[in-house]
């Protein structure tokens, strides 16, 4: 197990180099840079101006020499300041984490609440009229994308019922509404998974034997079969957190909710180039620490993991 986690660790070193270096390519493609967008929006200024601060800020440097020049002050800790507000970029980045880990925790708190109970009925009573009706919510709730719904749920709630405001908060300053755009997609995903394994566990041998054995139907779904479905929901939920805690940017963005998120979507349109480098390692940081923890996670719950691991 240490040995697959170091393997784990050492494969995020060319993934961090690769990625960062593409996003910071792909930004340099654009026409237009941070001063441009800047000083357009300042009613423009002249050459000079624009060039001492192009000069300020290092964008006067050719691209090689800008990247080298930010991989040596990552390697020393400093991951800049933003070209628009001048902050520390890590600084901005935690401000910005409380709000984005407090969406995540609600939205898939939600999800759980929704899916866990919507796949398990609909396994057990499968082909029946809910079995049906689940499936054509999941797919309905797969169909529709994450900012189509949160529209819906603003014209609801925040519109014709005033229940919330346009941000989507409710009085107790939670992001209710978008939690709740965000975990019904995810619920439509969850559900039809919850209900593929439960239906595949209960049409193994171990079910039937305990069943024979004189154990009652709900002691073998809550005390096996549902522990097996643990591992895999534990896998899709270190996916979605993974995904979460990189900002919903549109649902963020919609509900001008303030996280990491709607920061990236600021600074992509400002072209503040740290504050979307740190967003970069920050999403490949989360992805690969999120599923090496569900991995390990998993091999707890389900043994049969890890005995596979231990073979390989």
């Amino acid at each position: 197990m240490k040995r697959y986690i170091l393997q784990r660790l050492l494969h995020l070193i060319p993934i961090l180099a690769g990625i960062t270096f593409l996003s910071f390519a792909l930004m340099h493609t654009v026409a237009t840079d941070t001063v441009d967008l800047l000083y357009e929006q300042n009613g423009g200024a002249g050459e000079a101006a624009a060039a001492a601060r192009r000069a300020a800020l290092g964008l006067d440097q050719d691209f090689f020499t800008q990247y080298a020049a930010w991989v040596i002050r990552l390697l020393h800790g400093d991951m800049g300041n933003s070209f628009v507000s001048g902050a520390s970029v890590f600084a901005t980045i935690t401000d910005k984490l409380p709000a984005t880990l407090e969406l995540m925790v609600l939205a898939l708190g939600l999800t759980l609440f929704l899916s866990l109970p919507l796949g398990i009925l609909a396994a057990i009573r499968k082909d029946s009229i809910w079995d049906q009706l689940v499936r054509l919510l999941s797919f309905l709730g797969n169909a529709l994308p994450d900012f189509f719904i949160a529209i819906i749920l603003l014209y609801v709630f925040a519109v014709k019922w005033h229940v919330f405001s346009f941000l989507g908060s409710s009085s107790a300053g939670l992001p209710i509404l978008p939690a709740l755009a965000l975990s019904l997609s995810m619920t439509a995903k969850y559900t039809r998974q919850i209900r593929a394994v439960f239906l595949d566990e209960l049409g193994k041998d171990y079910v039937q034997a305990g069943l024979s054995r004189g154990l009652s139907y709900r002691f073998v779904l809550t005390h096996y079969v549902l522990r097996s479905v643990l591992a895999p929901l534990l896998a899709l939920l270190a996916v979605s957190a993974g995904s979460l805690l990189g900002g919903a940017a549109i649902i963020e963005s919609i509900f001008l909710w303030d996280g990491i998120g709607k920061l990236a979507v600021d600074a992509i349109l400002l072209r503040d180039y740290p504050v979307i480098q740190a967003y970069v390692i920050w999403m490949s940081l989360i992805y690969v620490g999120v599923n090496l923890l569900s991995d390990l996670l998993c091999g707890v719950l389900d043994p049969r993991i890890a005995a596979r691991e231990k073979e390989d």
